[in-house]
């Protein structure tokens, strides 16, 4: 994998006010994005092969592949993605040591050719329609605008489609027209119209997804396919960020008026300016907002033949009855999975060591997308 080069971060001229609140019109009826605590049909995922991702490391990466399905299989039917017929043999392999039972409840395996394993991006939003049923937004997918092998990647939707039988609908930009490239990772949504995003991601010179497109056509497109009418603008992501700031490792809800931002607390540590910007930010925004903001550390730099990689407990997953989070030997381990735990009182919280899974610029939320129940199906929370 090419790795990211240091690059500064340019805020364009569409770049969103200080502050930027509420759109004005009302909250869309046509579609709503259900926060990631909602009821799950089931959780998707694709199997790691592609070496790349993890340049000299990926012997061990399907073993941690396997106890996460373990530990998610408890709780959400696992539906995973494998390149070909011998990734799926292998994935079957390594679920079986690892004690996870073969059946359709637990798992599901299906050939669908891929470049990297990084659903959350590369995967359709499902999201519900107005009569309850699920629909799946296709947005463009074209590696993040950086990456060159993309090509399977972005037919996921049309695998995910046939699979399931869903309805697919391919996201356009509001502004031209043409396919709207976004990924998953950038977008946290509270299930009641209230939407996080960076500028970082969409609205600076790096790394360009749309080019042309402003703030306000950003908002546009996110009413129309997620059901937004509150979009609150964080600064950056994550030092070491391969997406370039992607809010998954910063700031996510966990109700619909709580955020969980990871917090730098270290002057002297690059993620401490980004974290006291996004603070601000925050308590701007809960001036006019029922929010409430809960901060949980980062871990110690996490760093690779001298890179540092995005290791964040901020990128959770959270399942039917549980939350996956990430952790890193580190001290902090505890006092994030002790500050998760108080925010989702009636899930089991699961620590899953995420040390040599960061290699790949990603951990749990990055690697999974939920599959939401249709509306009318008791919620787990």
């Amino acid at each position: 994998m090419t790795k990211r080069t240091a690059t500064a971060s340019k805020r364009s001229e569409s770049a969103a006010p200080q502050g930027s609140g509420a759109l004005t019109m009302e909250l869309a009826l046509a579609r709503r994005m259900p926060a990631e605590w909602e009821k799950h049909d089931a959780t998707w995922i694709a199997w790691p092969h592609h070496e790349p991702d993890w340049p000299g490391k990926l012997a061990p990466i399907p073993w941690v592949y396997a106890e996460i399905v373990r530990a998610l299989s408890e709780h959400d039917r696992v539906e995973i993605l494998c390149h070909n017929e011998a990734v799926a043999h292998n994935a079957r392999v390594l679920l079986t040591a690892h004690g996870v039972k073969d059946h359709p409840d637990k798992y599901r395996l299906h050939i669908a050719p891929n470049d990297r394993v990084w659903l959350r991006d590369s995967a359709p939003t499902a999201v519900l329609r107005a009569d309850g049923s699920v629909e799946l937004i296709d947005w463009q997918f074209n590696a993040w605008s950086k990456y060159d092998n993309y090509s399977m990647d972005a037919d996921i939707g049309r695998a995910i489609e046939r699979i399931t039988g869903l309805p697919r609908a391919e996201a356009a930009r509001p502004d031209n027209g043409q396919r709207l490239v976004l990924e998953g990772g950038g977008i946290e949504v509270n299930g009641a119209g209230s939407m996080l995003v960076t500028e970082e991601w969409l609205l600076t010179d790096v790394q360009i997804r749309n080019p042309g497109m402003t703030a306000g056509d950003y908002e546009k497109a996110f009413k129309n396919y997620l059901g937004v009418t509150d979009t609150i603008w964080l600064g950056e992501g994550a030092v070491g960020d391969d997406t370039h700031g992607h809010v998954d490792d910063v700031a996510r809800f966990s109700a619909r008026d709580t955020i969980i931002l990871a917090y730098e607390s270290d002057p002297s540590d690059e993620n401490h300016a980004r974290s006291v910007d996004n603070l601000r930010r925050l308590k701007a925004a809960a001036k006019t907002r029922a929010l409430r903001i809960v901060m949980i550390p980062f871990p110690r730099p996490v760093t690779m033949n001298g890179e540092r990689l995005p290791a964040s407990y901020a990128n959770f997953y959270i399942a039917n009855g549980a939350v996956l989070v990430p952790t890193f030997n580190d001290p902090n381990d505890r006092v994030a999975l002790n500050g998760i735990a108080e925010a989702f009182p009636r899930r089991t919280v699961i620590g899953i060591h995420a040390v040599d899974l960061v290699w790949g610029f990603g951990t749990l939320h990055c690697l999974t997308q939920q599959q939401p129940a249709p509306m009318g199906r008791t919620s787990s929370k």
